[in-house]
């Protein structure tokens, strides 16, 4: 059974920094890409990164050069470091895989505010 939890959400001010985590448990972690998605209120669901098993990644325009998701197989970890955060940013953050895409976790909350 697939399981994923996420962490590191928090308040921080604009221009600031938050690093999440999400450590994953049921499958093959290093076989699989992970994502992260972020759901604001009132918004669908959007996908804000991917790293494939391989390590290659991929951003939404709205957060490329801010943003960098990385891995740890050793650890079936996904993290997602958010630079330079806006007060858009503001969202519940949640990690996916395609492995289970019906898979989601409880998320964390990112709140951008000063």
């Amino acid at each position: 059974q697939v399981q994923l939890v996420e962490s590191g959400g928090g308040l921080v001010q604009p221009g600031g920094s938050l690093r999440l985590s999400c450590a994953a448990s049921g499958f093959t972690f290093s076989n699989y890409a992970m994502m992260w998605y972020r759901q604001a209120p009132g918004k669908q669901r959007e996908k804000v990164a991917i790293i494939t098993s391989g390590g290659s990644t991929d951003y939404a325009a709205a957060v490329k050069g801010r943003f960098t998701i990385s891995r740890d197989n050793a650890k079936n970890t996904v993290y997602l470091q958010m630079n330079s955060l806006k007060a858009e940013d503001t969202a519940v953050y949640y990690c996916n895989t395609p492995r289970s895409p019906s898979s989601w976790g409880q998320g964390t909350q990112v709140t951008v505010s000063s």
